[in-house]
């Protein structure tokens, strides 16, 4: 009786192991260390590129784009600026701060007639959609 009683023990004894072990979980995936902004910055700032500039918009031929999207302010952003002064003010500023994903933009060039479409163009490149739309 003691073998079959010890026997019983170390089976309930198994048994019980093997209910504590876990499932195999998926490992979780590593952080990219990148902040919301920067990852809705990265979208947005790639898609102003290709449509506005490399595609040689005529809405934007008189400037050029000044990326910032490196700043250890947590205000990634890019500058549009007069294109035969870099260095001069920027006519837009497209940023966006810390953990948030919006986007904000200013400067002079929004209240000209290609201001609306600027805004649209954000926001469609923030909904992930990086496509071009219809140049002004």
């Amino acid at each position: 009786m003691r073998v079959k009683f010890t026997f019983v023990a170390v089976l309930a004894a198994l048994v019980s192991l093997s209910a504590c072990q876990s499932e195999k979980q998926t490992p979780a995936p590593a952080p990219t260390g990148k902040s919301a902004a920067l990852r809705s910055m990265e979208q947005v700032a790639i898609a102003a590129h290709k449509c506005w500039f490399a595609s040689k918009d005529p809405a934007f031929r008189n400037y050029r784009m000044a990326n910032e999207l490196n700043s250890f302010t947590g205000t990634p952003r890019f500058l549009v600026v007069p294109a035969k002064n870099y260095g001069g003010l920027p006519a837009l500023v497209v940023q966006a701060r810390g953990n948030s994903s919006q986007v904000e933009t200013f400067g002079p060039l929004l209240s000209q007639s290609v201001g609306s479409r600027i805004n649209a163009d954000i926001a469609r490149w923030r909904s992930g959609d990086a496509g071009c739309g219809i140049a002004a």
